[in-house]
């Protein structure tokens, strides 16, 4: 499997939230790749989140949005599901891709490239 961020190969980022419905998170997912801080998001429903809340154990069944963006907008579109996200403290995580499909990469950075509105810096 070849490896990210390879002179041939541009690097990108996933970005990972949860939400408790899944037209929120189709919502969220379609509105950011409108907005062009991510290339795809893509929705998994029936996930099992087990965390501590003001002192309490809880379980809940959750939506997974995987967000595939660039590392440099990657910060941008955290910044951005803030704003759109329902919950208080929403789970936003980010990692770079160390394995992926060169062409897919290349279609990720084209997809939000510097010529999204506003720039490199989105809108």
């Amino acid at each position: 499997m070849p490896t990210a961020g390879t002179a041939s190969e541009p690097r990108i980022t996933v970005v990972l939230t949860t939400f408790d419905r899944e037209e929120k998170a189709a919502e969220v997912a379609q509105q950011l790749v409108r907005e062009r801080w991510a290339a795809c998001g893509t929705c998994i429903p029936g996930a099992r989140s087990f965390y501590v809340w003001q002192g309490k154990l809880e379980e809940s069944t959750e939506v997974l949005l995987l967000l595939k963006t660039t590392a440099d907008r990657a910060s941008g579109l955290a910044q951005r599901l803030r704003t759109l996200h329902p919950y208080a403290v929403p789970e936003i995580v980010a990692g770079d891709a160390i394995a992926l499909n060169g062409a897919y990469a290349a279609w990720v950075h084209e997809a939000v490239g510097t010529d999204a509105p506003g720039g490199a810096d989105g809108p």
